[in-house]
């Protein structure tokens, strides 16, 4: 399975975050791990339990190998669907990069479809999910589609869930925002919003890309 950029600035921003703000987080749960990117950018920076899930068998094979291959020991691989994933405990922080493009244009390949589409979870259950698992005290973060972000705070408000931090990310400063990286947790904040360029004007990684992303990407 292919790991795109904005997945890996997700996962790089997460984790950043996580080690400077040294929230005590006892666990997290990563929903529909598919390769295991975002549990292993998160075990890099945090020493703390992850249970990472994933329903695709062909995703979890991988994200297992990853996760064996990798030297970091505070991962659980589980092949579930996580509708039906029961844990006894309730999670700190919640990461999820959650399939895009819900009621849009699919395309032939099933197992693609599978992991690009809301077509094994939708917006709905994964938001009744987040709240399931959700620790009083807990945050959860969420990578979304920009046209997709209205309609789902309206299914967060719904499940009085609310979100206190977005990060509209852009492909480059005069562009539209295309993803937001959201924090979401049971309490209503002030909203926190900020924005990030992957790339510079003149077509450089930009400065803020680089320095979340050097510790995971070799040739930076």
């Amino acid at each position: 399975m292919k790991v795109c950029t904005d997945a890996c600035l997700f996962g790089a921003y997460v984790a950043n975050k996580l080690e400077q703000d040294k929230l005590p987080i006892k666990n997290i749960l990563d929903i529909g791990a598919g390769t295991g990117l975002l549990s292993l950018m998160l075990a890099q920076k945090v020493n703390t339990m992850i249970d990472a899930v994933e329903l695709n068998e062909v995703a979890h094979m991988q994200a297992k190998g990853n996760i064996e291959a990798a030297p970091f020991k505070n991962i659980n691989i589980h092949h579930a669907d996580i509708l039906a994933f029961s844990s006894k405990v309730k999670y700190d922080f919640i990461i999820c990069n959650p399939p895009f493009f819900e009621n849009q244009l699919k395309s032939a390949n099933k197992e693609r479809n599978a992991a690009m589409h809301a077509t094994t979870l939708s917006y709905v259950q994964l938001t009744e999910v987040i709240k399931q698992n959700l620790s009083g005290n807990g945050i959860a973060a969420l990578l979304l589609p920009s046209y997709a972000l209205q309609d789902f705070t309206k299914i967060l408000s719904a499940e009085n869930l609310f979100i206190n931090e977005q990060i509209n990310v852009k492909h480059n400063p005069t562009k539209p925002f295309f993803r937001a990286m959201l924090r979401i947790s049971l309490k209503k904040t002030t909203l926190k919003q900020e924005e990030i360029s992957i790339k510079n004007n003149d077509g450089q990684y930009a400065d803020e890309f680089v320095n979340l992303l050097k510790d995971y990407y070799l040739n930076f």
